[in-house]
């Protein structure tokens, strides 16, 4: 169901499909036509943008906790694997309403105690096509969920090519979702 709202403030926006960051104003009409893992895709009568929810308010919206990050005193706190998971469950591409995990898109996920204190999570993750000028935004939506983490003091995700990502890669719920079955 779509959604009209009008910008209560200036706000940082993506712009979809190409990456590029714009500023759209106050008072600018947006209809809402997603709300991925806490973020906003919305349309205007100048095309589509990815609001994160972080700016949640500038929509109307209560900012969501999938957009904050941990508390530091849980910096130290051991990281349970199936937590990592479930985190990057609530990443999406802004077109698709699949999850990442579920589109097949995470590679690689291990994680480590650090000297300093705190875990590291390295991830290797694919887009579902090498021109996607979201794939930054949405690498930077994965490093902020895993951060958010309790134990998880630093994230790195990075974006890989090989073994190329298809549809066979989409986990059955995924395909579900995607009317592929």
């Amino acid at each position: 169901m779509d959604d009209l709202r009008t910008l209560t403030r200036e706000v940082e926006v993506t712009l979809i499909p190409q990456g590029t960051p714009m500023t759209l104003p106050e008072g600018e009409a947006v209809t809402i036509t997603h709300r991925l893992g806490g973020n906003f895709t919305v349309m205007t009568h100048n095309g589509m943008f990815r609001i994160s929810g972080a700016n949640a308010d500038a929509l109307g919206e209560e900012v969501s906790s999938a957009a904050k990050h941990a508390e530091a005193e849980g910096a130290n706190a051991p990281v349970a694997t199936d937590d990592l998971w479930e985190a990057l469950k609530t990443v999406f591409d802004p077109e698709i309403p699949v999850n990442i995990v579920d589109l097949g898109l995470v590679y690689s996920l291990e994680c480590a105690e650090r000297p300093e204190g705190g875990h590291k999570v390295d991830m290797n993750m694919t887009l579902t096509a090498p021109g996607c000028g979201m794939g930054p935004v949405i690498a930077e939506d994965a490093k902020m969920r895993l951060e958010s983490v309790p134990g998880v003091a630093e994230a790195d995700v990075e974006i890989v090519w090989d073994p190329p990502w298809n549809q066979d890669m989409i986990t059955e719920e995924g395909k579900m979702v995607l009317g592929l079955i």
